[in-house]
């Protein structure tokens, strides 16, 4: 892998992906220091701040209300069974909201200049039922720099329950995924309070690569945050519902968060367009350097849309995202030409489904392609 991408560019530190990199990128920066080049002119000549930006934490703000509130309803108030449902899904979209607003940037480094903000606001996700420790080596080290790699990013894989990308084995089920993929992303936030994480932790592991299990203060805050998310969704309802209530609401809740997160990450990554290099197995090396990479395996959507562009923590601009994971996410509408341009000039394409309906359609035809296609 190429050194750290310099100043605000993706990517991680040498010494965090240490563990993880068996695989080599391509050397070349020119595609990458012209990006940084635009951007840093972009910050200095509009005097604008990457990070603490005020709409960001008063989005924040905003958003813990809304979680706040709907909580507190369902818990100490007695809702009818219509308003309980309807605070339910509020609830579901409100955690969602969290994990792609303000645990998101917090946990890329891209919320604040202050590492105890970025911190506090990473571990937002232990609030919610998550590991802050756990996502940073899964998401922030693998999935960033191995971007649909099969073996190496684990976000795109599911075990047997589906194929997602070329190099990974078809079985005969999988020509009904495009169909059953999606009551089961409804689990995706279930799967991670009750096994994701306590698998990762036991065996040491995240998919095939190993990590270095939390120790210290972050071994403490991820029991504090499981503690904290088991009293907040179970026990304190307990005190006031009984059992059946409290697991519906529950499973209506996290379904409604699951949907959202994992449709979110499908639509950027696993859609026709979007690149699953296969690196040589003799070398290990790949034939392109990171940044373009990264490029090529990632698909923006829906860019007009300025309400999903704010519900979605600007995680529809996927492709800014992957090459300016510590920049506020409030900066990628106006970073996207920057990328596009450059992309241009060096012949790199670049892929965008104009539309939300367009990039759910071909997350559809993705599945149904791997879950038909030749191995």
């Amino acid at each position: 892998m190429p050194s750290p991408p310099p100043t605000l560019l993706g990517g991680v530190s040498a010494a965090a992906a240490a563990p993880a990199a068996r695989l080599r990128f391509d050397s070349d920066r020119r595609f990458q220091n012209r990006l940084q080049h635009h951007v840093d002119a972009y910050f200095s000549t509009r005097g604008r701040r990457p990070r603490d930006v005020p709409w960001m934490y008063a989005k924040t703000a905003l958003i813990l209300a809304v979680f706040a509130l709907s909580y507190g309803l369902l818990v100490f108030a007695s809702p009818t069974w219509w308003q309980g449902l309807l605070l339910a899904v509020v609830l579901g979209i409100a955690i969602a909201q969290i994990g792609f607003n303000i645990q998101h940037d917090g946990g890329h480094q891209a919320y604040s200049r202050h590492r105890w903000i970025n911190r506090a606001m990473a571990a937002t996700l232990d609030l919610i039922g998550g590991s802050s420790y756990v996502w940073h080596w899964k998401h922030t080290v693998f999935h960033h720099t191995y971007a649909n790699i099969a073996g190496h990013d684990s976000d795109i894989d599911l075990g047997i329950l589906a194929r997602l990308a070329p190099a990974q084995r078809r079985r005969s089920f999988h020509r009904w995924q495009h169909i059953y993929l999606w009551a089961l992303y409804g689990f995706t936030a279930l799967r991670w309070h009750f096994y994701g994480d306590f698998r990762d932790l036991i065996t040491g592991r995240i998919g095939d690569r190993p990590f270095p299990r939390p120790r210290g203060a972050d071994l403490a805050l991820l029991i504090g945050g499981k503690v904290a998310f088991v009293t907040l969704a179970f026990v304190l309802p307990l005190a006031f519902h009984p059992p059946g209530i409290v697991a519906l609401t529950y499973l209506i809740a996290v379904a409604v968060t699951g949907l959202l997160l994992a449709l979110v990450f499908q639509l950027a990554h696993l859609v026709e367009g979007a690149q699953f290099p296969v690196p040589p197995a003799d070398t290990q090396a790949m034939p392109v350097p990171w940044a373009v990479h990264q490029v090529g395996s990632t698909v923006d959507f829906a860019r007009d849309n300025r309400l999903l562009t704010e519900l979605t923590g600007g995680l529809n601009f996927q492709v800014e995202h992957h090459l300016f994971a510590r920049i506020c996410h409030l900066h990628y509408p106006a970073l996207a030409p920057l990328v596009e341009e450059t992309c241009r000039e060096f012949g790199i394409r670049y892929r965008h489904h104009p539309t939300l309906r367009e990039s759910v359609r071909s997350h559809f035809r993705w599945l149904r392609q791997m879950g038909r296609g030749p191995d």
